[in-house]
């Protein structure tokens, strides 16, 4: 994490620099919209965290094994699968609870399918894309993906069940 953050430190201060250098108060207006973006996500991503902290602490990990483990083959990637496409939000939500939900023992084929279909399926987001593209243009796109989800939690699973990411 101490190296990422440092990166967009050194990325937001020579943006900064930039601005500033330009003389237009580019720097200024950027720091308004960051201002403004804070107010609007920091709630939610403090719920977000309190989210997966709560995860870790209040699940058992025989729990969390059990159905979202290793153990729990390919049942566990379609719990994920399913279950990353019900949850609302965008990553400041659902990257900290799969981080959390990896803390409490799930494997990394769940959170791999949890992932993928929360960006893939999104239940949540297809009124929208109903009403702007259509309902033709939608289910074509789901149909088109409906499989990915849990493929890429199975590769995960065979490919890295191995690793320790957490």
């Amino acid at each position: 994490m101490l190296i990422p953050t440092i990166i967009m430190g050194l990325l937001a201060c020579i943006l900064l620099y930039i601005g500033y250098s330009r003389g237009q108060g580019e720097h200024v207006a950027g720091l308004q919209i960051t201002y403004r973006l804070l107010l609007q996500i920091l709630p939610m991503l403090i719920f977000a965290f309190v989210v997966a902290g709560m995860v870790q602490v209040m699940l058992p990990r025989e729990l969390v094994a059990k159905w979202v483990g290793v153990e729990s083959g390919l049942r566990g990637i379609m719990i994920g699968s399913i279950a990353g496409s019900l949850t609302p939000g965008g990553p400041y939500v659902n990257l900290p609870v799969a981080a959390g939900m990896l803390k409490s023992g799930a494997s990394i084929g769940t959170m791999v399918a949890f992932l993928t279909g929360w960006s893939l399926w999104a239940v949540a987001r297809l009124p929208m894309e109903f009403g702007i593209l259509g309902w033709k243009f939608t289910l074509i796109r789901l149909v088109s993906v409906i499989i990915f989800p849990p493929i890429a939690g199975l590769i995960a699973q065979v490919l890295f069940s191995g690793v320790k990411s957490y």
